[in-house]
């Protein structure tokens, strides 16, 4: 099963860090959160990544054709250039790195990577959130449901707007959140059919808006409630908030 990952916004309320990088690539710890992430589903046995780029995509290519340059010891012949390789990376990755266009919206950069995620499930999540939430669960609870999207909701207090649940878990809904509110939020971390692709309907389409409320109406946005870790990266005192996380224990940190 292949995760797509959206990477291409601009992350504007993380000042100079997004200056000269996408949001997605912006470190903790030393490593892009983006690399958290996909940690967290190489765990449970998925590595094989779609990441849909935009903004500043050249830093994401860069990054992963360099990464076993910058990540394993290695011989070089200077007469010849030719390089052996001292050990292999440790990260067994395929990775698909797309540009998807610096002005297309999240629906519009899902549908871009139709022909490389194919007529198959697939998980999706944002390049900024990071949870210790068990994937395979969100796997099995989407298998229950029938859903042909399962997101995974999170309690999260302010800045979000809330989802409204039905008792069997499927979203009925959403509203805005006031500041006092605790109720549960869209997390991402998502389990899609590739039915859910035809309701997106090009660039323009903002994911979270028309399809997955087209999604509501049919009755197929199904949900996983974790109760455990989740925290994005959205401003800079989210960054320090995981900096200080990674440097003690580290709560998405599941991986050995």
């Amino acid at each position: 099963m292949k995760v797509v990952l959206l990477a291409g916004g601009l992350g504007t309320r993380l000042g100079e860090e997004t200056a000269v990088r996408p949001k997605p690539m912006v470190e903790i710890g030393g490593r892009p959160i983006m690399w958290h992430i996909m940690k967290i589903y190489a765990h449970y046995g998925l590595r094989d990544f779609v990441v849909l780029g935009g903004y500043k995509v050249r830093y994401i290519r860069d990054y992963f054709l360099r990464y076993r340059d910058e990540n394993c010891d290695f011989s070089i012949e200077l007469g010849s250039g030719k390089v052996q390789w001292l050990e292999a990376v440790s990260e067994n990755w395929r990775v698909t790195v797309l540009d998807t266009g610096a002005e297309t919206m999240t629906g519009g950069r899902i549908l871009r990577a139709r022909k490389h995620i194919g007529d198959e499930r697939f998980c999706l999540t944002y390049g900024d959130g990071v949870s210790d939430v068990n994937i395979r669960r969100v796997i099995a609870a989407h298998e229950a449901t029938g859903a042909w999207c399962t997101l995974t909701a999170v309690s999260q207090p302010g800045r979000y707007g809330a989802l409204r649940l039905s008792e069997d878990g499927h979203v009925t809904g959403f509203r805005e959140k006031d500041a006092r509110d605790g109720g549960l939020i869209n997390g991402g971390f998502f389990v899609c059919e590739p039915q859910m692709l035809d309701l997106i309907e090009g660039d323009s389409t903002v994911f979270e808006e028309g399809p997955m409320r087209r999604l509501t109406e049919l009755g197929k946005l199904g949900s996983y409630q974790h109760d455990g870790y989740w925290q994005s990266m959205d401003s800079l005192r989210d960054k320090q908030t995981l900096e200080a996380r990674w440097a003690t224990d580290a709560p998405w940190k599941v991986w050995g």
